[in-house]
């Protein structure tokens, strides 16, 4: 993973608080990720693409539904700068309490 391409992936305030949510929930579905963050389905894909291109997250399709979640070789001190970061501990809480996760979509 090429240091330069990681951070400006996790540049975007989008993917950053994507990546941290995935890094507290473990596989999401793009669905619940636009549930929960409150941006349309596109957006949301799109920026997950750009963290799947970058090697950040893996991707699994159930039907019509993509499923993401970290890759396993993203260093853990990645995720756990996000959780003692403040400003992104308040995003996730926020994210958190709109994510909804059901069984389906």
């Amino acid at each position: 993973m090429h240091i330069a391409l990681l951070f400006k992936a996790l540049g975007d305030p989008v993917r950053l608080r994507l990546f941290h949510l995935l890094s507290l929930k473990g596989e999401l579905c793009v669905c619940h990720l636009t549930e929960a963050l409150r941006l349309p389905q596109s957006t949301v894909s799109r920026h997950l693409a750009v963290l799947r291109n970058t090697g950040l997250v893996t991707t699994r399709r159930d039907g019509k539904w993509m499923y993401y979640q970290l890759a396993d070789d993203v260093p853990e001190e990645l995720a756990g700068m996000l959780a003692r970061s403040h400003e992104s501990r308040r995003q996730a809480e926020q994210d958190m309490e709109q994510l909804n996760v059901s069984p389906g979509c």
